[in-house]
């Protein structure tokens, strides 16, 4: 039976408990509001109060690649190592492997090292002084007897990092800094270019593909409280993101190889600088841009200025007899001519507009096929068969292989070449447009436009960019302009075997043969400007340009050389180039032609 003294305690009981769970859901809804519901606003409201610390976290720069994914370029930790000098003065105890101290054999004493002896320790490690070691914690004290930071020394590497760390010096830190590293050194150094020592971009691709490589640097927030110590819960992390992978058309192993040729080619010839470009005939894509001299972008310091970039990038000149076929090509589609078709040659021709024409070398006047001018090299018999079209068709000609126009890789201080409108052609340049005088092209266009011969007359855009790949796996490819149809497939396989018939029946024929393939091509000897509206006496920019097999033509070389000495007409090139298109077709396992080239009559 429930009596009245019995109900009382039990209904304070409820009533308490009623309370008590009151207030905890007061208690539970807080927390919520505080944890969950207005969390970041409670920690911006903590942060402003009290002490607040921002720590930035660092993203790693993206890495390039070759066209197989072999590094080129990494990022990498590297350590600055700094001291405590006020520590440092004081020297160290040593303790054994146990971490007692040691005895000295009183065993009373503890032994003490001191900072000039450990310095001598750090100095031994990273290459420094000993003396210059000492100083940094020196100098410091004596600008600031109470001084706790002072950098020894700046981005050692891993292996100084692990070795400094075994000296167990509790006075010395390390600081991790974001490093660039190009494992292959030298190789493609013209083209990836280089960053500073802030790891700002300064050159080649690191610099115009930097939108690929850059990484997003994220940040960490936490609070302190009064004895320096990071208060549980108030860390706020922002992550960094790294940078993409850049994929470049360049094949190191190759990249590698025609660098070693040219730089050995080009003290040989001893000329000012010397290239050599492979361009895929297919895709237009550059598998080797290799020059000489050239930097390594691990130490970009130790090139000279004019080194650290790519010559083959930013240097026009007038392409001379490597365009002859591009007058071929016109002569054939505007002005209804045949390979076979001839013209009467004198090696010196005066025209009816009163232009002097001559040829290199003198000799008796003979009637040259089409076929037998470009076998020839011939100025005169060009003339006259570039002179059968008009000047505004044969601009147009010209333009759409490259004269005057951008070569589509927007590479920074890529020079503007030039040529000038036809209609403002005078006497004297309406014919020296035929044999590739009076206006200017880059290396890669020159490559460019054999390569669209090769190609049955399409011409595929070049390239030195595969792709970019982003942190989130998603692959850009390059934005480049569409293949164009620049001369007919007939005419390109006419001309094609013209370029054949050069290296066959040419005077360079014995010299570039390489047994059981059929190639086909041309050399240039063109005159360099004095920049005064005239041309330097009796130095040339010499080239070298052919594609092969020529029945399937797989891969086009091109050398050059900036003012050979030893040899100052493009005869020098043919070691070079030889060498090259060997190496080219070993290396990508090219099948011999079978075949023999087919023979045009060179005179009529």
């Amino acid at each position: 039976m429930t009596t009245r003294a019995t109900r009382g305690p039990r209904r304070r009981t409820v009533v308490a408990l009623a309370v008590v769970l009151v207030v905890l859901i007061a208690f539970v809804a807080r927390l919520i509001d505080i944890q969950v519901v207005n969390a970041s606003q409670h920690v911006d409201d903590a942060f402003s109060k009290g002490m607040r610390v921002t720590s930035t976290l660092e993203g790693a720069r993206g890495s390039i690649v070759d066209t197989h994914g072999t590094p080129l370029a990494t990022s990498i930790l590297r350590y600055d190592v700094v001291v405590d000098p006020m520590l440092a003065e004081k020297g160290m105890s040593l303790r054994d492997e146990n971490g007692s101290l040691v005895k000295e054999d009183d065993g009373k004493t503890t032994v003490r090292v001191t900072w000039p002896e450990i310095a001598a320790q750090i100095a031994e490690i990273t290459g420094q002084e000993a003396a210059e070691v000492q100083a940094v914690a020196d100098d410091a004290i004596a600008k600031d007897a109470g001084s706790r930071w002072a950098r020894i020394k700046r981005s050692v590497s891993t292996a100084e990092f692990r070795a400094l760390a075994d000296l167990q010096i509790p006075f010395i830190s390390f600081d991790p800094v974001a490093s660039r590293s190009y494992p292959n050194g030298a190789v493609a150094g013209n083209i990836l270019g280089f960053v500073g020592s802030d790891s700002k971009p300064l050159e080649g691709v690191e610099a115009l593909q930097d939108s690929c490589l850059e990484p997003t640097d994220g940040s960490i927030r936490y609070q302190k409280g009064a004895d320096g110590v990071v208060i549980p819960g108030t860390a706020v992390e922002q992550p960094a993101k790294d940078g993409g992978t850049l994929a470049l058309t360049i094949d190191a192993d190759l990249q590698w190889y025609m660098q070693q040729l040219i730089a050995e080619e080009t003290e040989r010839y001893q000329a000012d600088w010397g290239g050599i470009i492979v361009m895929e005939v297919s895709t237009g894509k550059i598998r080797a841009l290799a020059e000489t001299p050239t930097v390594d972008p691990n130490d970009p310091g130790a090139s000279e200025p004019e080194d650290r970039g790519s010559r083959l990038l930013r240097f026009s000149f007038e392409p001379g007899s490597t365009f002859k076929p591009v007058t071929a090509a016109t002569a054939i589609e505007q002005a209804g001519v045949t390979p076979e078709s001839t013209v009467t040659v004198p090696d010196r021709m005066v025209f009816d507009n009163g232009a002097v024409v001559n040829d290199s070398e003198n000799h008796a006047t003979e009637n040259l096929t089409l076929n037998g001018g470009l076998v020839t090299s011939s100025n005169v018999a060009m003339s006259q068969f570039g002179g059968m079209v008009d000047p505004q068709t044969r601009y147009d000609y010209l333009t759409r292989f490259g004269a005057g126009q951008p070569t589509g890789l927007d590479w920074s201080g890529e020079p503007k070449t030039t040529i000038a409108p036809a209609d403002t052609w005078d006497n004297q340049t309406k014919y020296a447009t035929t044999f590739g005088q009076a206006f200017t092209v880059t290396a890669v266009q020159v490559a460019s436009a054999y390569q669209t011969f090769a190609n049955h007359g399409l011409r595929m855009p070049a390239s030195l960019v595969e792709s970019c790949t982003k942190p989130d796996g998603t692959v850009v490819k390059p934005d480049l302009a569409e293949p164009e149809q620049v001369i007919k497939k007939e005419t390109a396989d006419e001309v094609s075997l013209m370029l054949e018939n050069v290296f066959a029946q040419g005077t360079l024929a014995e010299d570039i043969a390489l047994p059981g393939y059929r190639m086909g091509g041309k050399t240039g000897t063109a005159q360099i400007s004095d920049g005064k509206g005239g041309y330097k006496p009796n130095t040339y920019f010499t080239s070298l340009v052919g594609f092969a097999p020529a029945e399937d033509p797989k891969y086009v070389v091109l050398t050059v050389f900036d003012e050979p000495k030893k040899q100052r007409m493009s005869s020098a090139n043919r070691s070079v180039f030889k060498k090259a298109m060997a190496q080219v077709l070993t290396h990508y396992r090219v099948m011999p032609s079978g075949s023999e080239t087919p023979l045009l009559p060179v005179t009529g």
